[in-house]
């Protein structure tokens, strides 16, 4: 049908979108309103000794200045997979006693205006007592380091693992070959085009919050619950539209509840509006890790194990996920969809001075599948056998699915050594050389990279529900769990819906983020909400036609047909339509539906690929250009392949930044170095390819109805590994840290060979 699922269709929401209708929480005001500035400790690690709020007072403006004592009464901001067992890190709202890195919030200051809030906070007077500060994991590490939560006695808090330690020692002691790695990954900021906000209002029925973020749901549940400590239904959270999630925007920040403690205790709407500097400071960072990593090969290049360490990064608190992003989210996918007979993965969680780690696109894949690429190419390069080779030898084939791969996951399904054989023709693999051949007569170097990787994906529970509401004029309006940060889900959602009831998509209506509509939904995150949200809305459209029929059947007196909107009945040919039905049975056809995976048990999809690039570097300035991309893709089935190639570029953008140019720096003392766009660099159009090649070689997932396997993250997944090991190639094998920054290019070029 025309606009049904499988086809390319423009989003419904951009002519909202790109027309300023948008609403998105800074837009918002309510009579009377104030706004709310965070006064937050410009060092790393101190004791507050005093705190003076009186001259902020005095500050025209000015209407409240909280500081700890004010919020004592509440809860912290939880930590909901404490690893650590009885070492936690609670995070207050405000700080009590002590400051634990730059940004850490002392202090809430209300005005009628942001300008006299802004003035209030510079007129607060904190005084501190500057502490040793660890910003970094060696430093955390170090034999002696200060300790940062003291009941830890240790910066160390974990130690996870999982897989066979003694069969990797085996195998890596009898094995032919053995390549060793010393890889880091880099902080990165999320760096969403929206920063975020928070609206808080009290009235009779409780508390209102509004603000973006990429679930209201389980924000509900944790505000009212772990933080304000209220029953749920005194508490309403509203998404309205949102600029970039990344998975930053899953979490609570203390703002969130501050806000709503002000419009309680001064009976004004409150509204707080980060600004950069703020988001740099206090957005919940990504990867940040060192891994020490070894594969062992038999003489005939044969994967015999792999066995990887690593320190991670948890920043000065543990946030709300970050344990579980090296762990549980991460560690499992180690070693990809290669056959890999002994596994092993040690993973240490580290506190330092600095801002908290959390999920960020890909939230732990694209960590995984970085050590595993690198350590391949590598392996290859070192036994002299092509990279395509030492991967097709290694990668499972379909005949050996489903697969336990040794770390707690089974790969179901896919054809991984046909994706990269299909990648290989679309990056012209053969032609290679001569591209090659024709750089370096322009004094340049061309290197080329490969990454096969595997997500795993449709995390966040077992359910979903979709909620349908239908009006006398026939909309159809479904209310769904999720949440869009501009993936689309308007779109592809009323493709689903339209597909499945044979009604135009301008007749459905999808709504998202307001807890008073919706309040169960595990949000979006982890790639799932095609696979859960689309769920639901199939069997949210299947309940409604049931109940359609029954009252059509009922009305028309006699068994009754669906089909393309219509109720017929058999006997008479007499039809009944959407709008003709609600108008006779108003509410009887609205109802709430529940999708759940097989058993009750989650089913995670496993999206794979072959990502492949080419970067020529100057040798004379150190500067890369990404000449060629390709990539071919396995998504399962795809319901809007437009927005998936949508999805695909972007995630490759974050991967190309984190690359060659995105590092948060964070000096000795824990000051933050990168914390402005003057001096972090975010990915622009001239660094990004002059062209995508994207096919996609799909094998339907088993665990959703849809058939669907997630593509929000994979390109950043694929595209970290593969530009890397471009640039390295490049290099005739010099191995190089993200960011590929063209000073570190530039230096290590002079250690080659000069072109004759």
């Amino acid at each position: 049908m025309k606009f049904g699922t499988g086809q390319s269709i423009t989003r419904v929401e951009d002519a909202r979108l790109l027309t300023g209708q948008g609403r998105y929480t800074d837009d918002l005001s309510r009579e009377g309103m104030l706004y709310g500035v965070t006064l937050r400790s410009p060092y790393a690690h101190a004791r507050i000794t005093s705190i003076d709020i009186s001259a902020a007072l005095d500050v025209p403006g000015v209407v409240a200045v909280y500081t700890h004592k004010d919020v004592a009464h509440y809860g912290v901001i939880p930590c909901l997979v404490p690893l650590s067992g009885e070492v936690q890190t609670p995070r207050v709202l405000l700080a009590d006693d002590t400051v634990r890195f730059v940004g850490d919030g002392v202090a809430f200051i209300v005005a009628d205006s942001r300008e006299a809030a802004r003035a209030g906070a510079e007129a607060v007077w904190v005084d501190y007592e500057e502490l040793p500060a660890v910003a970094s994991i060696a430093a955390a590490t170090a034999p002696g380091a200060p300790v940062i939560w003291a009941a830890a006695g240790s910066n160390t808090l974990f130690d996870w693992q999982v897989g066979d330690g003694a069969a990797a020692d085996a195998a890596i002691a009898g094995a032919a070959h053995v390549t060793r790695l010393r890889i880091i990954q880099n902080r990165v900021a999320p760096t969403s085009m929206e920063v975020r906000a928070a609206l808080g209002e009290f009235g009779e029925d409780g508390f209102t919050l509004t603000t973006g973020s990429q679930g209201v749901t389980s924000m509900r549940r944790e505000l009212a619950k772990a933080i304000l400590k209220v029953p749920v239904e005194q508490v309403r959270v509203v998404t309205h539209d949102v600029g970039g999630g990344f998975g930053m925007k899953s979490f609570l920040y203390p703002e969130y509840a501050l806000v709503l403690h002000a419009a309680r205790d001064l009976g004004r709407p409150v509204k707080w509006t980060g600004e950069r500097g703020d988001a740099f400071q206090t957005d919940t960072h990504g990867r940040a890790m060192e891994s020490e990593a070894a594969l062992a090969l038999d003489k005939d290049g044969r994967i015999l194990a792999l066995k990887v360490e690593t320190w991670s990064d948890l920043g000065a608190y543990q946030a709300q996920f970050g344990p579980a992003i090296q762990t549980m989210a991460g560690g499992r996918i180690m070693g990809g969809v290669y056959r890999i007979p002994a596994i092993h993965n040690l993973v240490h969680g580290v506190v330092t001075n600095t801002t908290p780690v959390d999920a960020y696109r890909g939230a732990g894949r694209p960590e995984s599948a970085y050590i595993m690429e690198r350590l391949i190419e590598a392996a290859a390069r070192e036994i002299g056998v092509p990279v395509d080779e030492m991967r097709a030898r290694n990668l499972l084939l379909p005949a050996e699915l489903p697969h336990a791969n040794g770390l707690g996951l089974t790969f179901d399904v896919g054809n991984f050594p046909a994706v990269l054989e299909r990648a290989k023709q679309v990056a012209d693999w053969n032609g290679f050389a001569a591209r090659k051949a024709d750089a370096a007569q322009r004094g340049k170097r061309l290197g080329r990279g490969m990454a096969y990787y595997v997500e795993i994906a449709g995390g966040g529970g077992t359910e979903e529900h979709a909620d349908v509401r239908v009006a006398a004029d026939g909309t159809i309006e479904m209310s769904v769990g999720t949440q869009s940060n501009g993936q689309g889900h308007e779109t592809a959602y009323a493709q689903v819906a339209a597909a499945k009831l044979g009604v135009p998509m301008e007749q459905i209506r999808i709504v998202q983020g307001d807890t008073s509509r919706m309040d169960v939904g595990g949000g979006t995150g982890g790639s799932r909400s095609m696979a859960f949200g689309g769920g639901a809305v199939l069997v949210c459209a299947d309940d409604m036609i049931a109940r359609g029929v029954a009252l059509a059947s009922a009305d028309l007196g006699g068994d009754v047909d669906y089909a393309d909107g219509l109720f017929k009945a058999r006997s008479s040919n007499a039809t009944l339509s959407w709008a003709e039905l609600a108008t006779r049975h108003p509410g009887a056809l609205d109802g709430r539906s529940r999708y759940t995976t097989h058993e009750a048990k989650p089913a995670p999809t496993f999206p794979n690929g072959c990502h492949i690039a080419e970067v020529e570097l100057d040798p004379d300035t150190g500067r890369i250009a990404v000449t060629r991309y390709s990539l071919v893709d396995d998504f399962g089935v795809l319901v809007n392949p437009m927005l998936v190639e949508g999805q695909i570029h972007g995630g490759i953008a974050q991967g190309l930044g984190q690359a060659v140019i995105e590092d948060i720096v964070y000096d000795e003392a824990g000051q933050l170095i990168t914390g402005s766009l003057m001096d972090y660099g975010i990915p622009r159009a001239d660094v990004m390819p002059p062209a995508v090649a994207f096919e996609t070689l799909n094998t339907p997932s088993p665990t959703n109805p849809l058939g669907v396997k997630g593509c929000g993250e994979a390109g950043t997944i694929g595209a970290m590994p593969s530009v890397m090991n471009a640039i390295i190639d490049a290099l005739d094998g010099q191995q190089v840290e993200m960011p590929a920054t063209p000073e570190k290019l530039w230096r290590l070029a002079q250690r080659l060979p000069k072109a004759a």
